[in-house]
């Protein structure tokens, strides 16, 4: 017995090692490179604790919500059911940015969601932000929750149910001593498991977080890399991440195992409760759980691939409103960083926008009438940031006495215009 469970050890400690092995040697590589590990700045803690709260609330929220949904498909039968709980893997299987582009086309500022609420003459929603990003968390993750907690209710024999019914076991009856067993055993590991998953994403805080209070350790890592190339902290942050993956590992390793309810003979499940408040619920549970994931995907698939004849997109801008925020919350000097680094267009406001950033801008009165007009715009970006910036109503004085001066300027530069040379 002894030689066989060492037999048996001794791959699974194999493939631990080797584990262990490429993650501590890719970080002992770049804390080699970088020199030894860099001191973590405030808003690291910051991100440390953003990555903790909003991986636990996105976690306590997906299981939370699975669990009326997990319910209600237990006890009952409808036609579509199997495929319903096949479709509930769709959002794992879904590319990351594609399905946050689904959620914003139903909850983004231009989406379902916001066009209906304006109608009604209601306040809109944002999407960016931690809300933004635990919404996200909670579209991938309720689902896998959902699966979970569907197996667990499954894992009770049909014959428990039927001695409840004949016991006259009323519903909080069974859910006191049927159900609830089986959630304190099933769901402390749904929440770990999608802990960790929330613990270590990226595409999702990527595209819908960023900023100082909505950074987690794995974009502060990117950050550190792509924009300061401060290997010293990037290696801090990734062993601060590893540690906090660890720590959830080793609670998870405490966690109780789902003991069982015992074996059954495999009949039929008994028909689900009686009575109407029960079915309506467990209908407006699964009509709900169905929408919030089927309805995203479907707006993706309904904008499907690009007609051959359709023109190419355009480049995508912020709005005003976001562009001041961005720019407000970065300050000047990552502004200046992050622009030495990242490519940029050939467009006025680009222009404009470059020289206002380093301070090299010339005098209102030899600029083009294109660059005065990206100058009005552009100027209300750096409000807050930039202290020595043109007066709007000098610029749009400036831009009014250009626009006049114009058709005379070409006149007089062009003297044959519209005639022959004699």
């Amino acid at each position: 017995m002894a030689r066989r469970v060492q037999l048996t050890l001794g791959p699974a400690l194999l493939a631990a090692l080797l584990v262990a092995a490429l993650v501590l040697g890719t970080l002992g590589a770049v804390a080699i490179r970088a020199g030894g590990f860099g001191a973590l700045r405030g808003a690291d803690m910051q991100a440390l604790w953003f990555t903790l709260w909003q991986a636990a609330l996105s976690a306590g929220l997906s299981c939370l919500l699975a669990v009326p949904v997990a319910r209600a498909l237990a006890r009952r039968r409808f036609a579509g059911r199997a495929l319903l709980i096949s479709l509930l893997g769709a959002p794992f299987l879904l590319p990351s940015i594609v399905a946050v582009m689904g959620l914003l086309s139903v909850f983004g500022r231009n989406g379902i969601v916001n066009g209906t609420m304006a109608a009604l003459g209601l306040p809109g929603i944002r999407l960016y932000g931690a809300h933004g990003v635990i919404l996200a968390h909670v579209f991938f993750n309720m689902p896998l929750a959902t699966r979970m907690l569907l197996h667990g209710w499954q894992g009770i024999p049909a014959e428990r149910f039927r001695l409840a019914a004949s016991l006259g076991f009323r519903p909080r009856d069974i859910h006191r001593h049927l159900e609830m067993p089986m959630l304190r055993a099933v769901l402390p590991g749904a929440f770990l498991a999608i802990f960790l998953v929330c613990l270590t994403s990226f595409a999702v805080a990527l595209t819908l977080g960023g900023g100082p209070r909505a950074t987690t350790v794995e974009l502060a890592i990117y950050q550190a890399f792509r924009f300061d190339f401060d290997l010293g902290r990037a290696a801090s942050l990734a062993l601060g991440q590893g540690g906090l993956c660890l720590a959830a590992l080793a609670i998870s390793a405490r966690a109780p195992l789902p003991s069982g309810f015992g074996a059954g003979l495999d009949r039929a499940a008994p028909p689900a409760p009686a009575g109407a408040g029960l079915l309506l619920r467990d209908i407006a549970a699964i009509a709900a759980a169905t929408a919030f994931l089927l309805v995203p995907i479907m707006a993706v698939l309904a904008r499907g691939p690009p007609a051959p004849n359709d023109p190419p997109p355009g480049p995508w801008r912020l709005d005003r409103a976001e562009r001041t925020r961005v720019a407000r919350d970065a300050g000047i000097e990552k502004l200046r960083s992050a622009r030495d680094r990242l490519p940029g267009s050939e467009s006025a406001a680009q222009r404009v926008a470059d020289a206002l950033l380093f301070g090299t801008l010339p005098e209102l009165s030899v600029l083009p009438i294109a660059d005065l007009a990206a100058l009005d715009d552009v100027c209300s970006w750096y409000v807050g940031v930039i202290e020595s910036l043109p007066s709007a109503d000098a610029v749009r004085s400036r831009l009014a006495m250009a626009r006049l001066l114009e058709p005379m300027r070409r006149l007089v530069g062009n003297h044959f215009v519209g005639r022959t040379t004699e």
